[in-house]
């Protein structure tokens, strides 16, 4: 019965803990989106993520072909 009792108090303190820790850090977002712009802004892009990113975007000056140029292929 010992055992019983020492595992529902370790239970409740952990509880306890868990319960102190959300009401630290509980934000509430009314939207996800609005969630989502929160974690953008608060999280860095790692350097190597944001190269690749610019390497792979390149020159973005060239503008697309008229759709009949491509239909046609001149």
């Amino acid at each position: 019965m010992k055992k019983k009792f020492i595992s529902r108090e370790q239970e409740q303190e952990q509880h306890a803990a868990l319960q102190q820790s959300q009401q630290k850090s509980g934000l509430e977002f009314s939207s996800v989106e609005e969630m989502l712009r929160h974690d953008a802004l608060h999280t860095p892009v790692p350097p190597s993520v944001a190269h690749r990113l610019q390497q792979s975007v390149g020159p973005t000056t060239l503008q697309p072909r008229p759709w009949w140029k491509r239909l046609f292929g001149k």
